[in-house]
């Protein structure tokens, strides 16, 4: 089936469709070895696409990892100011993959990369409401704190999704809570930690969609198994047999 370019390379994991355009307007991309312009079309599973004289990625060829993000590390492929990278981290995978989604330099735990444009855009597109649980340590007026986040309906004027809130466990003046999410704002948790006058002393995902971090270790990753990815891309039951945490 034909379709545009840019979505191609977007759904191959290379790039957002606004930076394909970029890669179209500037000659980069060619179809069965001749030039492609902005606006054309191809069929990925019969035309051979290459950019800068590289094939594209073919569907057999796509990875899935797991990362237990370090703190300390940016969310990026590259940084101009030289900070750590999460790229650094699984370089040793033998494939250029990329975020789905990020967490910020001071929080860690679990983050999906993949080659898949495709499911990337799954996962992160709103429509979707894909869940993310998050284990935060607070300090400071504890006592109903759980209750005043869950209440929230705005962010700094801003309208916000409810927040599902527990407490896994409280003691003066800090708190354990457990934060599920089916919308992500920028800094969204501290944000609103910080609106209900509370510190954010650490910040670890634990869950995504079906994904649970388990025993994964800080720093190291894994690849997905079949029936993780498969229930990812909504093609089983999330609670399908063979879904594990990690090592």
């Amino acid at each position: 089936m034909e379709e545009r370019l840019q979505k191609i390379l977007s759904a191959a994991g290379l790039c957002s469709r606004r930076t394909a355009e970029t890669w179209l307007t500037a000659g980069r991309v060619t179809v069965n070895g001749v030039p492609a312009a902005l606006g054309d079309k191809a069929d990925a599973e019969k035309d051979a696409i290459a950019v800068d004289g590289k094939p594209l990625p073919k569907a057999e060829s796509f990875r899935y990892l797991m990362l237990h993000k370090p703190r300390g590390y940016v969310t990026t492929l590259s940084d101009e100011r030289g900070r750590k990278i999460v790229a650094d981290l699984v370089a040793d995978a033998g494939v250029r993959v990329y975020p789905v989604g990020r967490l910020d330099r001071d929080s860690e735990g679990l983050l999906l990369l993949t080659n898949d444009g495709a499911l990337a855009q799954r996962l992160t597109h709103p429509s979707h409401e894909i869940s993310k649980t998050y284990q935060v340590t607070v300090q400071g007026d504890t006592d109903g704190a759980a209750e005043r986040l869950a209440a929230m309906r705005s962010l700094e004027g801003e309208p916000i999704a409810p927040v599902r809130v527990r407490v896994l466990r409280q003691e003066e003046g800090r708190a354990l809570l457990e934060l599920t999410l089916r919308q992500g704002k920028n800094r969204q948790i501290r944000r609103m930690c910080a609106q209900c006058g509370l510190t954010v002393l650490r910040l670890r995902r634990i869950r995504e969609d079906c994904l649970t971090l388990g025993s994964l270790k800080a720093g190291t990753w894994r690849d997905l198994t079949p029936e993780e990815v498969s229930a990812l891309k909504g093609e089983t039951p999330k609670s399908a047999k063979g879904l594990r945490p990690g090592r």
